[in-house]
């Protein structure tokens, strides 16, 4: 139904207008609720992990004797008490147990749980355990694993297009290289946990921080041997999640609850910073192989590439990170003949799992160190070497996938962002720059973005909602996605107010609640507004659709005279405030309840074949960054970066320029500072802020100009026409690493790769320096 004004006034809130987040200022004055902020009922009891000390050993035997005596602890869980099933496999393969019994596969797995009486007295108890362990080999390391002949933790991929081989053995010129790409730990502020109440006979409340409250659902009941209806997940917001949160807080909520049932006392699980990230999966990190065909304009010919992950003791999210991995090796490129195999290797740490991005950044760092290879045999600006290999609407538009690029509009983003930013100009200083400087050096780079927007598990792109509206006018709302600080709820909630054409202060948003709205997907996938936002839409368009039959009956206007206009029902001649119209409408007995639903069109993906369309949509964006090195000790300063996005049109500009800019800086983090490191013992010794470095508000970029491209909105029906804006912003750091590369080969007249593997930390620039002065 088209709207249209009723006077001059608007609504306040409604879709393409910045509104500040609905939380931003209990954030601010930290008054919003975590759920470690709800208040405890009485008796609740505290949990804390007992692990091991191995990376891979047999168990001979194990006294916790020591532990159950401790001060305040009431019980001690192991394998042997969980009377479900003993599994947290998200892809259902069995492989990833609550408790360990026989073999431990990576330092600190789950071994036992405390429940105590306080959470310093579980902790401290948890450390008593006498363990007797038969050492066995292992490998942390990915290379190492494959060396040492790991199996795999599921299936690789294959993605093949055209005619590799005879392309390769025929190209004009060829090369071969490899590259290392780090992990990252998500550091979200709000660590995991999770807090259970029991209930009547198998029911349990479960109060978590999880981007995935029915997956929460299931692996509790299938913990606690019940079905899913017997547990109810409530998720009002968590302070960050990046993935970490879609299936690493299974086990906390799960051990919560086998004890909850087993004292019938709330039980809570929070686990320390040190204790989190030694016991929840990390980014993926890969060792790419490649083989490549190009002319000698630049242009590839064929490409052949290998991406191996380090995935960790069980599969998790293995499959699907690292079939993404390879959706995006092409980036914005064009390749006419390719072969691209992932290879999950399984390794003695603990489970990798989702990272904004999903595989998808790896991938494409992998591709984009293809293209900067070439331009420096080449001796071009890669620039050049981009934009020769763009994709185009004619035919060279097919993906490795076998994907139409049917939305192509890189060329017109590296296009305005070249000029915005004087790219041409800021470059050639830089040159000048490095023939004089003796110690600094600079360097430049524009690297662009396209970003596939769909979960490709197919089945997971459904999402429902839940739509009151009250007798007084004011709607409540309530949808399956989770708030992690990313505006969701804000966004959702305007596209209800203007579906509504009610002011957004008149909409209340509610946490997720798995009895409210039942089979929710995980808020990933960059999917969040997109599925939710049609769903809310969905079930707004329900209520309104009774309401316009309800006013042509009563007044006796055909219902083509009706519309929806700013806080006012628009009937013939009439305007009627919605309140009035609401009140009148309960009175009638018509219903103001609905639920709405969505699932996303046009999607299929056949993983056998390596074939289909994955993606619904694209999202593009381009960047440009410069930086500064100390050539002496490998130091370096990001001085400036200009960005422009495409968001489609934009729900809330506001929010998204946000999540741009807060994107962009995360993944500079994983480019540069932020570094895994196993000892020869298999412990991870970065596992606390001391020894783990994130990007501080110093490190943001001197100069940060980030600009929205104002003219796009997607060609296909999402809702309003926006863009997903989660994940796509956080590849534009890409530029930062290569401007990193440009700056270290200067040190060698620019006509040798450095071929910088990430993160590139001071240490890593450094070597790379030294290398260049020997070449």
């Amino acid at each position: 139904m088209e709207q249209t004004s009723a006077s001059n006034t608007e609504i306040s809130g409604g879709v393409h207008t910045s509104r500040q987040h609905d939380s931003a200022h209990k954030h601010v004055t930290g008054t919003a609720e975590y759920t470690d902020d709800i208040g405890e009922p009485i008796g609740t009891l505290h949990g804390a992990l007992g692990g091991t000390d191995r990376p891979h050993a047999k168990i001979i035997s194990v006294d916790l004797d020591k532990v159950r005596s401790a001060a305040g602890v009431v019980d001690v869980l192991t394998a042997a008490d969980v009377p479900g099933v003993n599994d947290l496999s998200p892809t259902g393969l069995n492989d990833e147990p609550i408790f360990i019994t026989d073999t431990c596969l990576y330092h600190g797995q789950p071994l036992f749980a405390v429940i105590a009486k306080t959470r310093e007295q579980a902790r401290r108890a948890a450390t008593l355990a006498e363990i007797e362990y038969e050492d066995l080999p292992f490998e942390t390391d990915v290379v190492g694993a494959m060396n040492a002949g790991y199996k795999h933790v599921t299936d690789p991929l294959k993605l093949q297009y055209g005619d590799v081989d005879t392309a390769l053995a025929n190209g004009t010129n060829r090369f071969s290289g490899e590259m290392r790409v780090g992990g990252q730990d998500h550091f979200y502020l709000e660590g995991q946990v999770s807090l259970v109440v029991p209930g009547e006979d198998d029911e349990v409340t479960v109060y978590a921080s999880t981007q995935h409250p029915s997956e929460i659902q299931h692996m509790v009941s299938h913990a606690l041997g019940t079905s899913s209806n017997a547990v109810t997940v409530n998720v009002r917001r968590m302070g960050g999640g990046f993935g970490g949160k879609e299936t690493q807080g299974n086990i906390f909520a799960a051990i919560a609850a086998i004890a909850a049932k087993r004292l019938k006392r709330p039980v809570k699980m929070r686990p320390d910073r040190d204790e989190d990230m030694t016991v929840t999966g990390k980014r993926h990190d890969f060792h790419v192989a490649y083989d490549v065909a190009y002319d000698n304009d630049g242009r590839i010919e064929a490409l052949e590439a290998t991406f191996a992950a380090r995935c960790g003791f069980s599969s998790d999210l293995s499959g699907p990170v690292t079939d993404r991995a390879l959706f995006h090796v092409d980036n914005c490129y064009f390749l006419p003949n390719t072969r691209l195999v992932s290879r999950p290797m399984m390794t003695n740490t603990v489970s990798n799992t989702a990272f904004r991005g999903f595989g998808g950044p790896q991938g494409m760092i992998g591709g984009e160190r293809v293209i900067e290879e070439i331009a420096y045999r080449l001796g071009k600006d890669p620039l050049e070497i981009r934009r020769i290999n763009f994709y185009d609407e004619d035919k060279r538009n097919v993906t490795p996938y076998h994907q139409k690029v049917e939305d192509n509009i890189i060329a017109r983003i590296v296009d305005e962002i070249e000029e915005s930013s004087d790219y041409q100009a800021r470059r050639k200083a830089v040159i000048e720059y490095n023939q004089t400087s003796k110690v600094l050096r600079k360097g430049i780079a524009l690297t662009p973005v396209k970003f596939g927007i769909s979960f490709t598990a197919t089945f997971f792109n459904q999402a429902g909602a839940l739509v009151h509206v009250y007798q007084d006018g004011s709607v409540h709302l309530n949808h399956g996605g989770t708030e992690m600080g990313q505006g969701l709820n804000t966004k959702v909630a305007q596209v209800v107010a203007d579906e509504f054409q009610i002011d957004l202060e008149n909409v209340r948003i509610t946490a997720t609640h798995t009895g409210k709205v039942p089979n929710t997907s995980a808020t990933a996938a960059s999917s969040g507004s997109d599925l939710n936002g049609m769903a809310a839409a969905n079930a707004a368009q329900q209520i309104k659709t009774r309401l316009v039959i309800f006013a042509s009956e009563q007044y006796g206007v055909p219902e083509e005279q009706i519309d929806f206009v700013p806080n006012h029902m628009r009937v013939g001649n009439q305007l009627i405030p919605f309140a009035d119209m609401i009140r009148q409408a309960y009175m009638a007995r018509v219903q103001l309840s609905a639920a709405g639903f969505y699932k996303t069109p046009k999607i299929h993906w056949d993983r056998d074949k390596g074939q289909g369309r994955p993606f619904f949509y694209f999202a593009y964006g381009a960047s440009v960054s410069e930086v500064s090195i100390d050539t002496l000790t490998g130091e370096y300063h990001v001085d400036r970066v200009d960005i422009l996005h495409d968001v489609g049109k934009s729900l809330n500009p506001a929010i998204d320029l946000g999540q741009i800019q807060g994107g962009f800086v995360q993944g500079m983090g994983w480019l540069t500072t932020e570094e895994l490191w196993w000892d020869d013992k298999g412990r991870l010794r970065t596992h606390a802020p001391s020894t783990y470095k994130i990007p501080l508000a110093s490190d943001r970029p001197k100069v940060f100009n980030v600009t929205l491209a104002q003219w796009s909105t997607n060609r296909e029906r999402t809702i309003r026409r926006s863009k997903a804006v989660g994940e796509p912003p956080f590849m534009l750091a890409n530029s930062v690493l290569e401007a990193l590369s440009m700056a270290v080969a200067s040190v060698g007249d620019y006509r040798v790769c450095p071929c910088l593997d990430a993160p590139a930390t001071p240490e890593r620039v450094l070597m790379a320096v030294e290398r260049m002065k020997k070449a």
